[in-house]
């Protein structure tokens, strides 16, 4: 699924193809993908001028002049392209809503798996909104550091690895980046979570904004579905640390991979966890 990065690095891709630009042809190719598309999207967008496009944890929110916001979430496989209407004039099968400006772009939601979704809101509705309300803190602003995270974490006896992929602690994270920043801050992701206070929880705040700034920067992690806005794939997944890394020597190892068998790779809450059991503590 993509994460907090590749959903940031589409809406910085496809910020200056849409943003002061009028939509001139909204076309939903199906009724529903994880939950139904509202059947007055086009009615409701056609017209109006995309006045800003933000995220929210992994939500893409397109505000419209007139209060009017579509929340699009890419779900396990989905990605938004653009491309010049002329050098993109067949719909794939995949393809499922289409966003035309009146300067000549087309932004297409393609999503195999049709796990994403596109729901609309409007500005009023947001705060208290069903997918939005129970959030957690942007891990990449002012509002989250090591204070935010052991407060909400006080008191959770769940391991630290199943606490940061709730998204009531923090907005945004997935499998791949919290085994990237548990590393890099040595701590195991089999820790119970209230335990991590003090100088564990400094590094962790550190180490979760580092990981996430890398990973924008790199483009996101392209591990099967992942574009950019442009097309191109995301480059974070060479620099992985320890993710999908198992038997591997992680960064700096000295020890002997024959007797140590390397990078772990475990099972918590049905997902795979990977880590080094010698750095994390």
């Amino acid at each position: 699924m993509p994460e907090l990065p590749e959903v940031e690095t589409v809406r910085q891709g496809l910020t200056p193809v849409l943003v002061g630009r009028r939509l001139v042809r909204v076309q939903a190719n199906r009724p529903n993908l994880r939950l139904p598309i509202p059947v007055d999207l086009a009615q409701r967008c056609v017209g109006r001028t995309v006045t800003a496009l933000d995220r929210r944890a992994k939500y893409l929110l397109l505000r419209l002049e007139g209060g009017t916001v579509a929340l699009i979430h890419l779900g396990m496989s989905g990605s938004m392209v653009a491309r010049r209407v002329e050098a993109h004039p067949e719909t794939g099968v995949h393809d499922h809503v289409i966003f035309e400006t009146d300067d000549g772009w087309r932004v297409t939601f393609r999503d195999p798996r049709r796990f994403g979704l596109i729901t609309l809101a409007t500005e009023e509705d947001l705060a208290t909104h069903s997918l939005l309300a129970k959030l957690g803190p942007e891990p990449l602003s002012d509002a989250f550091d090591a204070r935010v995270l052991v407060a909400a974490l006080g008191g959770k006896l769940t391991p630290i690895k199943a606490a940061l992929l709730d998204q009531r602690i923090v907005a945004g994270l997935g499998n791949i980046y919290v085994c990237e920043a548990l590393f890099r801050a040595g701590i195991s992701p089999k820790r119970t979570a209230a335990t991590v206070t003090g100088r564990r929880a400094d590094r962790l705040a550190v180490a979760i904004r580092q990981v996430l700034e890398e990973a924008v920067a790199a483009g996101g992690s392209s591990l099967r579905d992942h574009r950019q806005a442009d097309g191109e794939l995301g480059y974070f997944q060479h620099t992985f640390a320890v993710y999908d890394r198992e038997g591997k020597a992680c960064p700096g190892c000295e020890c002997d991979l024959e007797k140590t068998g390397g990078i772990e790779r475990i099972t918590q809450s049905g997902r795979s966890t990977f880590f080094c059991a010698r750095r994390q503590r």
